[in-house]
């Protein structure tokens, strides 16, 4: 029989952020950083995400400070540099903090394919293993997983469904 683990579960606050695409889950620690942002018709997904990188999470319900839901709303009132302001902490491999590096650093109202962020990061055959970690990006929208596209132009998967991938894109400015 396998031993059972006696750590004791991270504790993060959860609150909730309403927003023109739907409710936003915003996951912070105790510093106020955000460790993890999804949508409520996603939250056994983000619980999941979060138990694959971190292990025993316990969320509670906690405000996540006031100064990351100003930058968020004002993010999605239009003013797109407002996601930089946002302090955030994430867990995963070191191939997935690379991928999740990069993402961050691909500006508002452009947009990359799979290969090419591959290519970015000097890996340029590792474009399913890109579009993998993608997937598993903690944080949405703060580290823009739906700027990522096909190597066609096409919209290809977003963990919150294509509908807010192409709704975020168009408020960027993006032509889809």
């Amino acid at each position: 029989m396998p031993a059972r683990s006696t750590r004791t579960p991270e504790r993060f606050g959860l609150d909730r952020l309403s927003t023109p695409i739907g409710t936003a889950l915003l996951v912070t620690d105790s510093t106020g950083a955000l460790r993890a942002l999804d949508w409520d018709d996603y939250e056994q997904r983000m619980r999941e995400l979060l138990r694959l990188q971190l292990g025993a999470v316990d969320l509670i319900d906690q405000s996540a400070p006031s100064a990351m839901k100003a930058a968020l709303s004002a993010y999605f009132a239009g003013d797109l540099d407002q996601l930089s302001r946002i302090e955030w902490r994430i867990a995963g491999t070191a191939f997935q903090q690379k991928v999740w590096t990069a993402l961050s650093k691909i500006p508002a109202g452009t947009t990359m394919s799979y290969g090419a962020l591959a290519a970015k990061i000097d890996m340029p055959r590792a474009i399913r293993a890109v579009g993998h970690a993608n997937g598993s990006n903690p944080i949405s929208v703060v580290l823009p997983c739906h700027r990522l596209i096909g190597a066609d132009g096409s919209l290809v998967k977003y963990g919150g469904g294509l509908a807010r991938k192409r709704w975020l894109l168009r408020h960027e400015g993006v032509d889809v």
